[in-house]
């Protein structure tokens, strides 16, 4: 008498689960790459805090009766029995008494300086050796190096941010409007692709950044222009192959619109590889802006960055703090970025999704 084989039933946690909650789990099981975005994650929340932890304002401050918010405003020296009616520069030792007498208080961010502050009173040239007053050293220009690289940490993620949101938005745009319409439509705009995609973008790069007033908003189009070719090449490949599905055709004879059947049909079923791709674009990103600052050719002049302080290091090599400090804060947050996206695109590789799943089946 022969026996039918009964597969062992699913969990029905796991059968109602929906496909991003599967992900996510599948995520979490990567422990290296969970554990790096809860780092990338905590750093980041830290550094968007950064004006509350490392600056030279006070928090708070009562003198002679009266209570302040310098942090939040901008007050005359004349206010803490300063000379001159000019803003308050609270590293002035005279200010530092004033402010410490009896019933005067004043309540200073965990590190006293801003990113911008120039410590005129520190004893040794800049840049200056690691000391309790800067527990990093300070920089050519005698900025608190640890200030510099909070600052530079926000700025360089936040570009990144937006930079892969821009080149995200044009590339699932490009590559959605190739994919699906095909033909000659597709052979049009791919030989444009390839077209654009010949320029030497660094050097494309340099000459636009030389020629316009350097500012956040123009990096941010430059290189969103330019980088958008990869992501655009992914989301193809997935339209050309969903096009052809039985869900787009019933979603056809339906009489659905082709704007409707590829925003609200495809395009959730092509995402996997957008999702993969944005850590790595990040990376793409502050690795660029990180290069156009060491040239001169990034943010203006006074704006905290990765480039500059590597820039500087390369002028002072017997500073040994400003490669240190900076190449470490810098790869840090790379790997950090990479380790992300190498958990992602394994939690989301169809290939190790089925695998899983028959794992599962089989418990």
């Amino acid at each position: 008498m022969s026996t039918i084989a009964v597969p062992a039933a699913v969990p029905a946690a796991v059968v109602h689960e929906s496909p991003g909650r599967r992900a996510w789990r599948r995520f979490k099981s990567n422990r290296l790459g969970y554990a790096s975005l809860v780092i990338f994650a905590a750093l980041f929340s830290v550094s968007l805090l950064a004006e509350v932890l490392s600056n030279d304002k006070p928090l708070v401050a009562r003198y002679e009766g009266h209570w302040y918010f310098p942090i939040f405003q901008t007050l005359p020296e004349t206010t803490f029995g300063g000379d001159f009616p000019t803003p308050t520069d609270y590293l002035d030792p005279l200010i530092r008494d004033n402010l410490r007498k009896p019933g005067n208080l004043a309540i200073f961010p965990l590190n006293p300086y801003h990113h911008s502050t120039i410590n005129y009173f520190v004893r040794d040239p800049s840049p200056a050796r690691p000391t309790r007053a800067n527990l990093l050293g300070t920089d050519d220009r005698g900025r608190d190096l640890l200030a510099v690289l909070l600052y530079s940490f926000r700025l360089s993620v936040v570009f990144a941010l937006i930079v892969a949101a821009a080149c995200t938005a044009l590339g699932v745009l490009y590559g959605a409007i190739q994919g699906y319409f095909a033909g000659w439509t597709d052979i049009t705009m791919e030989r444009g692709k390839e077209i654009w995609g010949a320029m030497p973008m660094l050097y494309m790069l340099i000459i636009f950044a030389s020629l316009f007033s350097p500012s956040f908003a123009l990096l941010v189009i430059l290189i969103s222009v330019f980088n958008w070719l990869g992501i655009a090449a992914y989301v193809r490949a997935e339209f050309l192959k969903n096009r052809t599905l039985d869900y787009v055709r019933a979603a056809r004879a339906l009489g659905q619109s082709n704007r409707r059947i590829m925003w609200h049909h495809i395009l959730p079923n092509s995402l996997t590889p957008v999702v993969t791709l944005a850590p790595f674009e990040m990376v793409g990103a502050i690795g660029l802006l990180t290069s156009l600052d060491f040239l001169g050719l990034g943010m203006p002049p006074g704006t905290p960055s990765f480039g500059e302080l590597i820039n500087q290091a390369k002028n002072n090599l017997d500073s040994w703090w400003l490669a240190v400090g900076t190449f470490s804060v810098l790869v840090v947050t790379l790997l950090l970025l990479v380790l992300i996206g190498d958990a992602l695109r394994d939690a989301l590789d169809p290939r190790k999704v089925l695998a899983s799943e028959e794992t599962e089946s089989r418990k």
